[in-house]
């Protein structure tokens, strides 16, 4: 059987699916295409107002692409609120792969420069592919997110997926559209130009806030 490379996983994205693995053990994953997919609506993105303070106050300082290897490690290791991941040696060698490449992207939160929080996805044209989160400190993941869509929007970027809507997500803003209506938004995404780094790294918290609220 011919393996499953970067070049066909960059295929999925662009159709819509994504790979996942039964668990953090086990060997080779499948593909999903879910009937109702979960997005963030990056010109009506919720900052939770606690979370808002939180960044005003620049409790966490973020990096973009600095420990990537790092970020997929936290996400695929397990925490309190979950046993087990599906992130799987062959999926992490994949998006490693990606991330060589310049095409998978990590976004760091850090509190006086330890890594305590993260997530990571795939940038394609003005798509971006969320895959998974992490966090070792209150309410990091959570500003990683807010980094993120801020980085998202300043960069002209059209859809930002999540995959599978979860009472996380939802309290900023995250919406589920049937398939057809995600695949109509992708094509338009995946077809225009975006700049992931166009943001600077180290821009206040105050002004990710300011970026996500402004209409």
């Amino acid at each position: 059987m011919k393996p499953f490379t970067t070049d066909d996983l960059l295929a999925c994205y662009r159709r819509g699916v994504f790979p996942m693995a039964e668990s953090r053990d086990d060997d080779g994953f499948f593909i999903v295409d879910p009937e109702w997919r979960c997005i963030f609506p990056l010109d009506n993105f919720h900052v939770p107002r606690r979370l808002a303070r939180t960044l005003r106050g620049d409790h966490f300082r973020f990096s973009i692409d600095r420990d990537f290897a790092a970020v997929i490690d936290g996400c695929a290791a397990p925490g309190p609120d979950r046993e087990d991941t599906w992130i799987n040696p062959d999926i992490r060698a994949l998006y490693l792969d990606l991330h060589r490449k310049g095409v998978a992207h990590s976004v760091e939160a850090r509190i006086e420069g330890e890594l305590v929080g993260g997530l990571y996805g795939v940038a394609i044209g003005g798509a971006f592919f969320g895959e998974s989160m992490f966090s070792r400190a209150t309410d990091a993941s959570k500003a990683a997110l807010v980094h993120l869509a801020a980085r998202l929007r300043f960069g002209g970027f059209k859809l930002l997926d999540a995959q599978f809507i979860t009472p996380h997500l939802a309290q900023f803003g995250a919406q589920t559209l049937p398939r057809r209506i995600f695949q109509g938004l992708l094509s338009v995404a995946l077809e225009t130009k975006a700049d992931f780094r166009a943001l600077p790294e180290d821009t206040s918290g105050a002004t990710l806030v300011s970026i996500l609220t402004a209409r």
